[in-house]
């Protein structure tokens, strides 16, 4: 008997939707469409290709972008930001698959079209798979890593039959997480190359100009497809989309103030709270708005590199994770605006942090659990609270014990090896700020005799060293969701320490890990998976990978007040996609 025909597929569960659902839960499906808005980022894009190593990072926001919606291509299935981990059909309005998940069989929508008005079909799919495969960046290359056989079914399906190698998040990543190509349209032999050439999408959204590295313009496509689904009603509202380039942050924020950047995302404590004293804001005509996602924190801080043999010993990176002083920095810099981060899933059920591990836990860590200290065994390790000084003794006395355990001594002022060689290395960072966390970090090394230069580089150096891995301390940001899966693989992994374009900044690889991740990939219950990443949590915390930074909890976004949003906020924060124009309701 064949499986039955499913319009969601949940990672654990079933949809929250029923089967005849009108719209996701958090849009406006009465939302007039027309008008037009403009987005700023900070950088330079030299490619419309974003699958690909030589354009990576380097492509136009918009193309392939979760931000701003993606505008141009799709994916087979699009996930709710409703829902933890649940897809909706989007190119295939269904799906059949087998509980212990073997195979998956995607039936195409039979309306779907480019935009020069060919069919979206099953030879794209296939071709889309297998050039991403043969010439795709991480982790499209790896897609098919899980899959024994591709092929066509009928007129309109393909189906997927997997191998030993696949997991139950292989059908889910093959859904929404890989785009689809227009066979017909590409050329394979030279799509590995950076172009500007105006591609093929089945999207919303034509590409109408672009001027290179400094803007791009889309217009909505009237002839849209997907208009009419359900999982796209109260989707892609204005009828043009562009997104400008800046050289700094500043002169972003400057152009928002003018009015020729109509959205500005804030991640900056300091800068939200003193930043706004403006004609524009004291008249009302752009709006501060703060979201409350129930999202955990993620990791954000200084990541250790160790690759590098000065990091490749777990007590010296966590005598420099304690030499941090968090509560001066936090003071100093952030008015005490921000709480300090002792987990990468704190703060949501997922997390270490506030959970002791119970038996089966413990069970799922085996071996592993002897490394870990009571303390974190518990839940209740915390990284030391200074005194603020900059210069806490105790806390400092603690880093230099540890030194010391690693066969570090002080010598004539300066912290160095059983050779005489001192302990220095240069951290790399990207703008302003966090160039001067790097300065306070600097500052309290320097107390006990570390040496820590500070490198700040053009976005364009920042991407090109963090993809090869040239440096020895960087600073970057894990966002963590409810439904951490394969990605962490291409975080964590040994299969991602020496992958160039990887996600593995701090080059791990641990055997322990690469079992934990297999566990999480593979459960079946909540339980399972809930207790496979908290395993995860007390690894990634005892290996101390990263000196942990802060978090915020709060989403802060400043707009003009023409751009209206849908009144309900998901669990994963505020949607752009979501958003409109509210002149064109006029």
């Amino acid at each position: 008997m064949a499986d039955p025909v499913l319009y969601g597929l949940a990672m654990h569960g079933k949809p929250a939707l029923p089967a005849d659902y009108k719209n996701f839960p958090y849009v406006n499906a009465n939302v007039k469409k027309g008008g037009s808005i403009s987005y700023g980022v900070v950088g330079t894009f030299d490619s419309l290709n974003p699958f690909v190593i030589k354009g990576m990072r380097t492509s136009a926001r918009g193309i392939w972008d979760p931000d701003f919606g993606n505008l141009f291509y799709e994916t087979l299935m699009t996930r709710s930001a409703a829902e933890p981990y649940t897809l909706y059909g989007l190119l295939a309005e269904s799906v059949q698959m087998d509980d212990a998940r073997t195979y998956i069989q995607f039936n195409l929508n039979p309306k779907a079209h480019w935009q020069d008005g060919e069919p979206v079909t099953p030879q794209d799919v296939i071709f889309s798979f297998k050039l991403l495969q043969e010439k795709g960046r991480p982790p499209f290359n790896h897609r098919l890593d899980g899959v024994d056989k591709i092929e066509q079914v009928g007129d309109h399906s393909v189906r997927i039959t997997f191998n030993s190698k696949a997991d139950r998040e292989t059908p889910m990543l093959l859904a929404f997480a890989t785009p689809i190509l227009p066979k017909h349209a590409i050329d394979p032999a030279t799509f590995d190359q950076p172009t500007l050439k105006i591609p093929i999408g089945s999207g919303p959204y034509k590409i109408k100009s672009i001027d290179p590295g400094q803007r791009i313009v889309y217009q909505r496509d009237p002839n849209y497809w997907g208009k009419d689904l359900p999982s796209k009603i109260g989707f892609d509202n204005y009828d043009t989309i562009s997104v400008t380039y800046f050289l700094q942050e500043n002169t972003l924020f400057e152009a928002f103030k003018k009015g020729d950047i109509d959205v500005y995302p804030d991640g900056s404590a300091t800068h939200w709270a003193r930043s706004y004293d403006f004609p524009a804001v004291n008249s009302g005509d752009v709006v501060r708005e703060t979201f409350n996602p129930q999202l955990p924190t993620g990791m954000f801080g200084f990541v250790f590199n160790t690759r590098r043999p000065i990091f490749a010993d777990v007590r010296v990176r966590e005598a420099l994770t304690l030499a941090f002083d968090f509560e001066w920095v936090n003071r100093t810099l952030f008015g005490n605006m921000f709480k300090r981060i002792e987990s990468y899933w704190q703060n949501s059920s997922l997390g270490a942090y506030g959970h002791a591990a119970d038996d089966r836990e413990l069970q799922i860590l085996g071996a592993a659990k002897d490394r870990l200290s009571p303390e974190i065994l518990a839940g209740t390790y915390m990284l030391p609270i200074s005194d603020g000084s900059g210069a806490d003794r105790n806390v400092l006395r603690q880093a230099v014990g540890l030194l010391g355990q690693a066969g570090y001594t002080i010598n004539d002022g300066r912290m160095v090896d059983a050779h005489g060689v001192p302990l220095t290395f240069e951290v790399m960072t990207q703008n302003e700020g966090q160039e001067k966390m790097a300065l306070a970090y600097q500052r309290t090394l320097r107390l006990i005799g570390i040496g820590m230069s500070i490198r700040t580089v053009d976005d364009a150096q920042y991407q090109a060293r963090s993809n090869s891995f040239d440096y020895d301390m960087i600073v970057k940001s894990f966002p963590s969701s409810l439904a951490p899966g394969v990605e962490q693989f291409y975080r964590w992994g040994s299969v991602s320490r020496n992958l160039p374009g990887s996600f593995n900044y701090a080059g791990v690889a641990d055997p322990d890990i690469d079992r934990i991740l297999k566990s999480m990939v593979d459960s079946v219950s909540q339980e399972d998976y809930q207790d496979s990443v908290r395993a995860l949590d007390r690894l990634l915390v005892a290996g101390h990978y990263v000196v942990p930074l802060y978090y915020n909890s709060e989403q802060w976004v400043a707009h003009w007040k023409h751009i209206a949003r849908p009144d309900q906020t998901p669990m994963h924060g505020y949607q752009l996609p979501t958003w409109w124009d509210a002149n064109a309701q006029k």
